[in-house]
């Protein structure tokens, strides 16, 4: 199984928007705000627009829009 590896805030938004369905919900400037409707109800994330997001950032980020790793490393 590949590991997650530093991604850039604006790829995380690009993957998570393009191809798991979210969509943006607002911005500030250094943060965007997701949401995707699903059958369960909404769901949500928040993702810092660093250049560099820590591991441990971007898997709590992952974790809140309750997507896979698997799913999202399929994209990277």
């Amino acid at each position: 199984m590949p590991k997650l590896r530093k991604v850039s805030g604006e790829k995380v938004v690009r993957i998570l928007c393009n191809k798991i369905g979210f969509e943006i919900s607002s911005r500030t400037d250094s943060h965007v705000r997701l949401s995707k409707t699903t059958s369960g109800g909404k769901v949500g994330t928040v993702v810092p627009m660093h250049r560099e997001l820590k591991i441990g950032t971007l898997k709590g980020v992952l974790k809140l829009a309750k997507v896979d790793e698997d799913e999202f490393l399929k994209y990277l």
